[in-house]
């Protein structure tokens, strides 16, 4: 979606942004095992440690694991991970539909919220743009997504600095001044929950990942969904809840 330019036709007005992992797509173990050949590739070490990967940063984890290999973290050998990650899944486009697959509903809903006056979508996301990319297009996932305004994995270690970006590149994009009440940030994690409370946005938890139901209402989520596959209700839910904080 392009930047509203006509002055004549209403600005969007509501932002939802996704998580990706077991919040649309289901990759298991990809992560482990894309990380132990960028480490042999990037800095000739076999993995010996496995971070965990829900909910957190592509920067995040990989801090942690150039430190448990006992290799400095500068910003030189973290690009080198990065950029050996991003060939990595460069190499591995033609065989993602083999690795993963999509969550119930994730296609049926992210269409449908484009239809849905007023809505831009992007992505709140530890991946890389690149990792995203692939991840999403091998389930054409992408087409409905604004990734010039993302936040993702590369920017920091916090999740909540990746909300912070989406939301000021989004204002910037569209010239729009997307209040809090009117950003939503959905994710399978009590992590991305708290990125979206810290901005006083919405959060929406989905428990198709490794967090319940119950462990995601504990975080402060706005909403919990089981999952997407109920595509009017799950869209009522959503338009809903921001409706309710405007």
């Amino acid at each position: 979606m392009g930047s509203v330019t006509d002055p004549r036709v209403p600005g969007p007005d509501l932002l939802v942004l996704w998580d990706i992992d077991l919040t649309l797509v289901d990759y298991s173990g990809i992560g482990r095992d894309w990380y132990g050949q960028a480490m042999t590739a990037a800095h000739g070490l076999p993995i010996r440690h496995v971070p965990t990967f829900p909910g957190r940063t592509e920067r995040a984890i990989t801090a942690e694991l150039l430190e448990a290999h006992g290799i400095a973290v500068t910003e030189e050998t973290v690009q080198a991970l990065f950029a050996e990650l991003v060939a990595i899944a460069d190499a591995a486009r033609a065989d993602m539909p083999t690795l993963g697959r999509a969550l119930p509903g994730a296609a049926a809903l992210l269409a449908a919220l484009a239809e849905h006056p007023g809505v831009v979508q992007s992505l709140v996301t530890g991946n890389l743009p690149e990792l995203a990319a692939c991840k999403l297009e091998a389930f054409d996932l992408h087409h409905h997504l604004d990734f010039e305004v993302g936040g993702y994995g590369g920017v920091s270690p916090d999740r909540h600095e990746l909300v912070k970006t989406a939301m000021q590149a989004a204002s910037a994009k569209y010239g729009t001044d997307f209040e809090p009440g009117r950003v939503v940030v959905i994710g399978d994690t009590p992590h991305d929950v708290a990125a979206a409370l810290h901005h006083g946005a919405i959060g929406v938890g989905v428990a198709t990942g490794r967090s319940s139901v119950s462990e995601l209402r504990d975080s402060g989520a706005h909403l919990v969904l089981e999952d997407l596959s109920d595509t009017p209700a799950v869209l009522a839910a959503l338009v809903g809840a921001a409706s309710r904080t405007a």
